[in-house]
């Protein structure tokens, strides 16, 4: 029997302590790469470490309205700012709002920070912004359909949702034999979760109790997720895990790029 857990206040307690730890994705970008920014040089992530297509953004940013949708830390969010677009950043982490709020107090940079779920989005009102940047997150939430609802709620007409997010079937397998012996053992059946994988005592002892809560999605929740929400896709894009031994086996990311009709 799965105990009871609040996805939402679990992962947002781990996740300000993955910022006190300095996690990969907690780490703000230096002040050079928004200097570089400024003048037009500059990319940021999607999936892993593999820079988003320039073609899939505005090419002018200038005045555009950015949601960086459950992507704080200091990274993305600033970049976009400077580059001109007018960027609000959204994260249910106060720590990893804050190392945007960083970045901004030390480069000068005009950016908003708003702590919340992604599966609610009342801060926001309809056809409020242009481009929704949604970087590889959404595995810490179990319901997918709110977040695309939302997305496109917020969009205006002609929008565009960048959405990076995990090929479900990387849970199939036993991660720490992956990690150690390099070998693919299918140990779960899909869609799995933490919390109906495993008792909080398990977890616990596998991951670690502060660890984030993790949910797998399928294609139907992810893409035609989207398209039920009234997207159109426009591209497609994947790439392999930018650090775990399933790189050599399959593509573990995948990339949406998807437009609300205006």
């Amino acid at each position: 029997m799965q105990d009871i857990v609040d996805p939402a206040a679990h992962n947002r307690a781990a996740w300000d302590k993955y910022v006190q730890e300095g996690n990969e994705w907690s780490t703000p970008v230096s002040a050079e790469a928004v200097e570089r920014a400024r003048t037009g040089d500059w990319s940021i992530v999607l999936i892993g470490h593999e820079p988003v297509d320039r073609s899939w953004l505005p090419a002018d940013l200038t005045g555009k309205d950015v949601l960086c949708l459950a992507s704080g830390g200091g990274q993305q969010g600033p970049i976009l700012a400077a580059a001109g677009a007018r960027v609000t950043v959204f994260d249910n982490s106060p720590g990893q709002l804050g190392q945007d709020q960083l970045v901004a107090a030390r480069d000068g940079l005009e950016l908003r920070t708003v702590l919340g779920d992604m599966r609610y989005l009342s801060a926001f009102g309809d056809a409020t912004f242009d481009v929704v940047f949604h970087p590889v997150s959404n595995l810490f939430v179990p319901d997918l359909a709110p977040v695309w609802r939302e997305c496109f709620r917020v969009l205006r007409p002609g929008g565009t949702l960048l959405a990076g997010f995990l090929n479900p079937d990387v849970y199939l397998f036993d991660h720490e034999v992956l990690d150690e012996r390099g070998e693919l053992i299918v140990v779960h059946k899909l869609p799995y979760s933490d919390v109906t994988q495993y008792s909080a005592e398990e977890r616990a002892a596998k991951f670690g109790a502060d660890a984030p809560l993790e949910y797998s999605h399928t294609l139907t929740d992810q893409i035609g997720g989207q398209l039920a929400a009234g997207f159109v896709l426009t591209g497609f894009a994947e790439a392999p895990h930018h650090s775990d031994a399933s790189a050599q086996y399959l593509s573990a990311y995948f990339a949406t790029r998807a437009v609300k009709p205006g």
